[in-house]
C-alpha cells in the first residue's frame, strides 16, 4: 500500500492537498459538509491506489517478432500478449514498448480493462534502416484506476533481439571460373606397384570408422589400414571485405560502406546459392558459411560488421592467406594506394581467379576539381596495378547497382588485359 502511495499522479495529490486545505478550514470555520467533502477528497485517492496496488503483480507478458531477421529498409510487426492471472478487473492498462533509436519512437499503446484470467494482444509495427541487432523491451506497464489518480509502473525483464541484416541483391547467373580444390585424404590416386589395393589405403588413425579397414593391406603390413576417401572436387570462394574507416566515404545507410556489406552479402548468398563454398574474411571475421544454419549465419555476422580505423590491408591479406585453400576470390575494396594494391596482388596464385569491386568513395562526396584530381590519379594507378597482377577490376561510382555490375566479373583475362593497357596509357598521359 505504501508503493501505492508512492504512485499518487498529479490529479491523485491534487486531491489530498484539496483534501487538507478543506480539512483544515472546516476546523476552522465549524463547517460539518465542508469536512465530509475532504473526507470524500482523502478517500478517493486511498482507494484508487488500493485498487491499483492488488493488481499489480499478477499479469504475463510474452512478445513475439515477425519476422525476427530482416534486410535493411523493411518492416517487422511486434506482437504483445498480455494476460491478466488474477480474478479482480485491472483498471486502464498503459503498455509502452522499449526501442533503441534506430528503430523508431517508443510505442504507446491504451489497454481498456482486463477481466480476471483474460489475454488480449496488440500489435505495431518497426522498421530499420541500418544494419545491427537490435534489444526489443523491456516492455513497461502503467497500472491505473478509472479516474487517473494512481499510477503504477512495472517492467517485464524480457528482451527480444531483432536482427537487421544487410539487402541482399539478386544476381544473373554468370557462368565464373574458379579453382577446384578438393577435401579428401589426398589430391592423386596414384598406383602403387603393389596393386589398386594400396594406392587407396593408409594408415589407421584415432576415429576413423572401422567399417573402412581394409583387412587384406593391414594383413600385409602388419599394422591396421583403413581405406582412403576418394577426394570429393568442389569449387570454393572468400569474400573480402575492406572495413578501413579512411578508405569508405559517407555516413548511415547511404555510405560506401554500406553498400559494399550489401554486396558481399549479395555475392556470397549467390555463390552459396550456386554450390560454392563460402568463407567470409574481414579484418575481424573468417568464417566458413557452410554448415546446416543456411544463409542465416553469414547474414548475421555482416548485419554486425563495423569500420575501423586500426584496419589495414597488410592484416587483411596476411588473414586471407593464413588459411587459403585456392578458389575464387572475390574482394569489395574502398580507397586505395598504388602500395595497397601491390599488397592485394599477393592474393593471386597461379590459376586462380581474383576479381575486385573497387568502390570509388571519393563519388560519395562533391569533391572540388583539384582533390578530385589527384583521388582520381590515384584511384586510376591502384587499378593498372591490380590489373597488371591479373585481378578483374570492376569500378563501382556513387549510384551504382550491383546486378548490373556482376556479368563483367565474368569477363575473360583478354578483355581485362586490354584495359589495364588503356588505364596505363591513360595515367600516363594525366602525369
Amino acid at each position: 500500500m505504501i508503493e501505492a502511495l508512492r504512485g499518487l499522479t498529479t490529479r491523485g495529490r491534487s486531491f489530498l492537498a484539496a483534501a487538507a486545505a478543506a480539512g483544515l478550514s472546516a476546523l476552522i470555520l465549524g463547517e460539518k459538509d465542508l469536512l465530509r467533502v475532504a473526507i470524500l477528497l482523502v478517500a478517493l485517492p486511498l482507494l484508487a491506489a488500493g485498487y491499483v496496488g492488488r493488481s499489480r503483480y499478477r499479469l504475463a507478458c510474452t512478445r513475439t517478432l515477425e519476422p525476427q531477421r530482416l534486410p535493411a529498409g523493411a518492416s517487422a510487426q511486434v506482437r504483445l500478449r498480455l494476460q491478466n492471472l488474477s480474478r479482480l478487473l485491472t483498471g486502464t492498462l498503459l503498455l509502452e514498448d522499449r526501442l533503441p533509436y534506430a528503430l523508431g519512437s517508443r510505442p504507446r499503446l491504451v489497454l481498456e480493462r482486463l477481466a480476471g484470467n483474460q489475454a488480449t494482444s496488440v500489435t505495431y509495427s518497426v522498421r530499420a534502416d541500418v544494419r545491427g541487432r537490435y534489444e526489443v523491451g523491456p516492455l513497461v506497464v502503467r497500472l491505473t484506476d478509472p479516474f487517473g489518480l494512481c499510477e503504477l509502473t512495472r517492467a517485464f525483464p524480457s528482451v527480444d533481439r531483432l536482427t537487421v541484416i544487410p539487402e541482399v541483391v539478386s544476381l544473373p547467373t554468370i557462368r565464373l571460373a574458379g579453382e577446384y580444390t578438393g577435401t579428401g585424404d589426398s589430391r592423386a590416386r596414384s598406383v602403387a606397384v603393389h596393386g589398386e589395393d594400396d594406392a587407396a589405403t593408409r594408415e589407421y588413425r584415432h576415429g576413423d570408422d572401422l567399417r573402412r579397414v581394409h583387412w587384406r593391406s593391414t594383413a600385409r603390413v602388419g599394422e591396421l589400414m583403413v581405406r582412403r576417401e576418394e577426394q570429393p572436387w568442389e569449387s570454393r570462394a572468400t569474400v573480402v571485405l575492406d572495413t578501413r574507416a579512411f578508405a569508405h566515404r559517407g555516413e548511415g545507410p547511404a555510405a560506401s560502406f554500406e553498400w559494399a556489406v550489401s554486396a558481399a552479402a549479395s555475392v556470397a548468398v549467390h555463390l552459396r546459392h550456386g554450390g560454392y563454398r563460402i568463407r567470409l574474411v574481414t579484418p575481424t571475421i573468417d568464417v566458413d558459411a557452410n554448415d546446416g544454419s543456411g544463409d542465416g549465419a553469414l547474414l548475421d555476422h555482416l548485419a554486425e560488421v563495423r569500420t575501423s580505423s586500426r584496419s589495414d590491408l597488410a592484416t587483411l591479406v596476411d588473414q586471407v592467406r593464413s588459411r587459403s585453400e585456392g578458389g575464387l576470390v572475390i574482394a569489395l575494396l574502398g580507397l586505395l594506394t598504388p602500395a595497397e594494391a601491390e599488397l592485394l596482388a599477393r592474393l593471386r596464385s597461379s590459376g586462380s581467379t581474383c576479381v575486385a569491386f573497387l568502390v570509388d568513395s571519393t563519388t560519395w562526396l562533391n569533391l572540388p576539381a583539384e582533390p578530385r584530381g589527384r583521388a582520381d590519379r590515384e584511384h586510376n594507378a591502384a587499378v593498372v596495378s591490380l590489373l597488371n597482377a591479373g585481378w578483374r577490376v570492376i569500378g563501382v561510382t556513387h549510384g551504382a547497382r550491383l546486378d548490373a555490375l556482376w556479368p563483367q566479373a565474368a569477363r575473360g583475362s583478354q578483355g581485362f588485359a586490354l584495359r589495364a593497357a588503356l588505364a596505363e596509357t591513360v595515367s600516363g598521359g594525366v602525369r
